[in-house]
């Protein structure tokens, strides 16, 4: 593998764990408010894969939305056409479209989680819109290294220079 593709790929991961603790904290928020009514996307995870523990359906959370899907853009961010975020929102799309398809019928749910409720499917989206927003933006800002410079200046304490206080 060459250093751009192993830069890439971890800039992936980081995007990816960024964007999939985002979306932890709102699923867990959710429900605290009452936006998620009956919807557990961590059980019905669980339940996907025959497991009855909320343990397995976190860390399937967390690697697949690091390792995989973090992966997977990393790799095709670079053949789509759009700004980082946008390729992240079409590429949540999809992922979304997958799970309305394949995990939400294997946990017993029926095609788009309809066994859950009617707003299963919007919800879902904006749940999946949000992860790859964050998951575009994050990795964008660290393909420019707007990210990682702005990082270093703050760890660094470098403020911007202003030259009436050097005068």
């Amino acid at each position: 593998m060459s250093g751009k593709t192993i830069g890439s790929l971890g800039r992936g991961f980081g995007a990816g764990l960024i964007a999939t603790v985002v979306l932890s904290i709102f699923m867990i928020v959710m429900p605290a408010i009452g936006l998620l009514p009956g919807l557990n996307l961590v059980t019905v995870l669980s339940h996907a894969l025959g497991a009855q523990s909320a343990v397995a359906g976190w860390i399937a959370h967390y690697v697949v939305g690091v390792l995989l899907w973090g992966a997977l853009f990393a790799w095709l961010d670079g053949k789509m056409f759009f700004p980082h975020w946008i390729n992240g929102l079409l590429f949540a799309s999809v992922v979304w479209l997958g799970v309305m398809l394949i995990i939400m019928p294997l946990a017993g749910e029926g095609v788009f989680g309809l066994r859950i409720g009617i707003v299963t499917p919007t919800i879902t989206l904006f749940l999946h819109w949000i992860y790859g927003a964050v998951l575009g933006s994050i990795y964008g800002a660290w393909t420019s290294g707007t990210l990682g410079a702005t990082i270093h200046r703050l760890s660094h304490h470098d403020a911007p220079h202003d030259d009436l206080h050097h005068a």
